[in-house]
């Protein structure tokens, strides 16, 4: 059984693909996000040396149909599932 390498976790990772921080290599394999010690599941984007990461505002989309995002700023650790 041959054990695949994961590429490291960038600082800054998106999950829109026309962002310049959207890596694909690293949606090949399942990570999550802790915030503030408790697991998110609806991370859009983070950011670990800034310490922040955006989720969605509620079900409000704006004109191109991209969820609204807030930023919300405390410990972020990403990781390999």
């Amino acid at each position: 059984m041959t054990e695949t390498t994961k590429p490291a976790l960038p600082d800054r990772l998106s999950v829109d693909p026309k962002s310049p921080h959207h890596v694909p290599a690293v949606f090949e394999h399942d990570i999550g996000i802790r915030f503030n010690g408790k697991e998110r599941f609806d991370v859009e984007e983070y950011c670990l040396s800034e310490g922040w990461v955006k989720v969605p505002a509620g079900k409000t989309v704006d004109r191109k149909g991209r969820p609204l995002c807030v930023k919300l700023k405390g410990q972020v650790e990403a990781y390999y599932r």
